[in-house]
């Protein structure tokens, strides 16, 4: 593992911890509500997009570092969505 690889590693890491505080904040809350959907939805949908980048590239930091950017984005849009549909929390 050379230092460029190493340093993926690090900025992957520290982008991928900064979504822990929120995902834990709407799991045990269950409010969502201001959180934009449409925010989240892209979110996902464009880690996922670098996961696929990272595994075409080979390229360890890339795929760690949003494979799990990507979950805990889909979680917090996932109960987004869950709480939309089921009328449990309403949108201002």
């Amino acid at each position: 593992m050379d230092a460029t690889e190493i340093l993926g590693l690090i900025a992957a890491g520290i982008t991928t911890l900064a979504n822990i505080p929120q995902t834990v904040k709407v799991i045990k809350t269950k409010s969502t509500k201001s959180i934009s959907a449409f925010t989240y939805s892209l979110l996902t949908i464009g880690m996922a997009t670098w996961v696929v980048y990272g595994i075409l590239q080979s390229d360890l930091p890339i795929i760690i570092g949003n494979s799990i950017a990507t979950a805990l984005c889909g979680t917090i849009l996932f109960v987004k969505l869950y709480m939309k549909l089921s009328k449990q929390e309403k949108e201002d």
